[in-house]
């Protein structure tokens, strides 16, 4: 049965989406069946896996109009895509009105969650009702964050959410790991706020941190992972490791 992890900040250009589309590869290049869903109405995910969002999307999945295996695509690097487009920022407003509107998303995973070992959820970048249906589906939490002044602000907001998610809509959900993204160790602030975070999440804060990285931004414009578009990058050799320690931290659940 898969581990569904959300990807999710609420704060903005944290390198959630570059997460979910890496790590989804990296998983993928271990033989791991691996499902990544674009919860964005911005679909970056979409775009940066190479893919257009065809007939189906997750808006449909939604909507309750469609199936999730019918709006499943393969993607060339080695995961399937539940893909986006501007379409689903109407869902944020159709969703109010509609029953079971925190846990539809749950609901449509179920039929598809035992053919896959790994379900990625890339969120947006807000606490909406698209971020609370993954979380409501998600068995834990990727934070990914950068190492910076309003860091630890936000992670204090979303550390919040997760809790209130967990005593209402889902209590299963935890924090799976923080990743620290976009680092540059030459700055102090960026080491300052990495001990930090060691010193208050202990364990829960990866090993693995992804650098400041040229191919990693490149690699989407060109809708591709950066293990495809250049794997012998510091960006791309950082997201095999993170896979690895994702996989150790899951065999030892």
């Amino acid at each position: 049965m898969a581990k569904i992890l959300a990807v999710t900040n609420q704060k903005g250009g944290v390198g959630k989406t570059t997460t979910g589309i890496n790590l989804a590869a990296s998983l993928g290049r271990t033989r791991r069946r691996v499902m990544l869903i674009d919860m964005d109405p911005q679909g970056n995910a979409t775009v940066g896996s190479g893919v257009e969002a065809g007939e189906h999307t997750v808006y449909d999945i939604l909507m309750g109009t469609a199936s999730l295996e019918q709006a499943l695509v393969v993607t060339a690097a080695d995961y399937a895509l539940v893909p986006s487009n501007g379409e689903l920022a109407g869902a944020q407003i159709e969703l109010v009105d509609l029953e079971r509107r925190e846990s539809r998303l749950r609901e449509a995973l179920e039929a598809v969650r035992e053919d896959f070992d790994f379900i990625l959820i890339d969120c947006p970048p807000a606490l909406n009702l698209l971020t609370i249906n993954a979380l409501v589906a998600a068995d834990a939490v990727l934070i990914p964050m950068q190492c910076e002044y309003f860091a630890m602000e936000g992670l204090t907001a979303l550390v919040d959410t997760i809790r209130r998610i967990r005593e209402t809509l889902n209590p299963r959900l935890q924090i799976e790991g923080l990743l620290r993204t976009m680092f540059d160790s030459r700055n102090s602030l960026s080491n300052e706020v990495s001990a930090q975070l060691r010193e208050h999440f202990g364990d829960k804060v990866y090993r693995t941190i992804i650098p400041r990285n040229v191919r990693l931004a490149e690699a989407p414009s060109y809708g591709k992972p950066v293990i495809d578009y250049d794997r012998n990058s510091k960006g791309a050799q950082a997201y095999l490791a993170l896979a690895g320690e994702v996989l150790r931290r899951s065999e030892a659940a």
